[in-house]
């Protein structure tokens, strides 16, 4: 009772006129941002705390959390038109997401998004009002060996079910933590893979590596195939959700729930992994497996209530324990301070009012979120009819503008172009982007729990299963590895059953393959088109 009516004292601060006018701005400017490559909440709240300095605290933080919501919103919008993430925890969205936007059907992928966010966003901050104390004990109850085995867990998970074959997909995770090596050793302090470069002493930040590999090397495989394909303009579709949409959605935005708040209140968790592992789930529990790949709506409607709800999750550990699990926490931290308010177990207690105005301020947020994007859907979505040309002219101009602005550095620029033709020659290879990408993310942090549990164990791997939960999670990531040689030995016990098991392998190709290799058949075949064309009969080459 005395959380309600706290939580109703806060609402009556967060009504206020002048106060749910900063809202709106914060809503706004988060959701425009969020649609820029690159620009993501962390960079637009540190380019306003100065502006904010003259602003009552409670009024600042309340413009803050309208901007965290609707620049976490914001990345879905180009991971669903353009197949180019705002965020690093946009990457997911941009799988069916685009698929969906290709086959006519943006404005259900932008609607489904938008009301994910508002469902899981209000769910979420309900669980942050209610269940805060909870969810943080037990988050500081688990050790480095639970936090190892979850990143193990997260890490196989994707590329084990993504992919046309596991070799790919593990190549493709190989690259990915390459690539998180670079930098300096957190430790001994010594550098990795810089090649003698100072400017990659700190290594590449995970936006400029996600914008990279999905936007220019998206640009560059569609520019790579503009004189065989014919333009055409891809047709926007219902402006609403049908009512087989609504049915094939709830769940997934419940589920999606459920994987993000927890993993967004663990000290290192984040959006990051529940998208993922949302994903994932989705994929296996859908009755639409075969869709997946092609522009499945529950893989927008999970990983999108993922995101959201991991939004809500990591300000728990922020407000509670004065730790932040990502970038625009540490940036919101920083603001707390600089107003003299230190974050922590007392917080609720000697800034009771300010806590929970800002907490009420993220149930009116994803309420004007909702209003704002979801009418808008039909219009983001019209995006799409431009012509080819012009639209990935303008994906490459914002691409190259986010790159940039993340470091003010022109060597950026470099590495996005070096990354894209990564990314164009893995399209053309048939590699998945997402371990990769999951890679990057992941190894440096995967890197360090690692280190810390051998610290503690004194150099004994017994240390990493030393938690129960750890002990549970190798289990599962067992299960995982060791599947397929399960069912190869579950069906060579059952004889009656192998010659029709046989005979089905031998006449159909996996949904899973031919989606992965599709580019890169699609690309041998019109090779062999273009050269047959370009040839007389007698074998000798034209001159177009």
């Amino acid at each position: 009772m005395d959380v309600f009516s706290s939580l109703m004292d806060g609402f009556a601060t967060a009504l206020t006129p002048m106060n749910l006018l900063y809202a709106v701005i914060g809503v706004v400017l988060g959701t425009a941002v969020g649609v820029l490559p690159g620009l993501g909440p962390a960079m637009t709240v540190a380019l306003l705390l100065p502006v904010t300095y003259a602003l009552e605290p409670t009024s600042a933080f309340i413009m803050f959390a309208g901007i965290y919501y609707g620049g976490m919103y914001g990345g879905s919008t180009t991971s669903i038109l353009l197949n180019t993430p705002g965020e690093s925890s946009s990457v997911v969205t941009a799988i069916e997401g685009n698929k969906m936007a290709k086959a006519g059907r943006a404005a259900q992928a932008l609607a489904t998004a938008a009301i994910g966010s508002f469902v899981a966003g209000t769910i979420g901050t309900t669980l942050l009002a209610v269940c805060a104390p909870i969810v943080v004990q037990f988050a500081v109850s688990l050790g480095s060996p639970s936090y190892f085995a979850i990143m193990v867990l997260a890490l196989l998970a994707v590329t084990a079910v993504l992919g046309s074959s596991r070799l790919r997909g593990f190549a493709s995770l190989g690259l990915g933590l390459a690539i998180g090596l670079v930098g300096m050793d957190s430790v001994t302090g010594q550098q990795r893979l810089t090649f003698g470069l100072p400017l990659l002493a700190d290594g590449l930040d995970i936006v400029v590596v996600a914008v990279a590999i999905f936007a220019v090397g998206e640009a560059l495989w569609v520019a790579a195939h503009l004189r065989r394909t014919p333009l055409h303009i891809i047709p926007v579709g219902r402006p609403w959700m049908g009512k087989q949409d609504w049915k094939r959605s709830w769940k997934p935005w419940l589920r999606g729930t459920a994987f993000g708040f927890p993993f967004g209140a663990l000290p290192a968790g984040g959006a990051e992994i529940p998208t993922f592992l949302s994903y994932v789930t989705e994929k296996r529990l859908s009755k639409h497996p075969e869709e997946f790949g092609h522009g499945a709506i529950e893989g927008v409607a999970g990983p999108e209530a993922a995101n959201n709800a991991a939004a809500a999750g990591t300000l728990t550990p922020m407000l509670a324990l004065g730790l932040p699990t990502n970038a625009t926490a540490a940036v919101m931290l920083a603001a707390f301070t600089s107003y003299g308010i230190q974050p922590g177990p007392q917080l609720f207690a000697t800034e009771g009012p300010l806590v929970w105005a800002l907490i009420a301020s993220l149930f009116i947020g994803n309420l004007l979120l909702l209003i704002i994007n979801l009418p808008l859907a039909p219009v983001w979505a019209k995006l799409l009819q431009l012509p080819r040309p012009y639209l990935y002219a303008g994906i490459l101009f914002f691409a190259t503008l986010g790159a940039y602005s993340v470091n003010l550095q022109a060597f950026d620029l470099v590495m996005l172009l070096v990354l894209g033709a990564l990314g164009f020659m893995m399209r053309r290879f048939g590699l998945p982007v997402l371990p990769l990408v999951l890679g990057v993310i992941l190894g440096p942090r995967l890197e360090g729990q690692l280190r810390k549990t051998l610290q503690l164990s004194a150099g004994d791997p017994a240390g990493l299963w030393s938690e129960p939960i750890a002990v549970g999670i190798y289990v599962i990531v067992a299960i995982i590895l060791f599947w397929p040689l399960l069912m190869r030995l579950w069906r060579m016990a059952r004889p009656e059953a192998a010659p029709a098991v046989a005979g089905m392998q031998a006449t159909t190709v996996p949904d899973a393959a031919r989606t992965n290799d599709e580019n890169a058949d699609t690309l041998a075949m019109d090779d062999r088109a273009t050269d047959t064309s370009q040839t007389t009969p007698a074998g000798r080459q034209e001159n177009p």
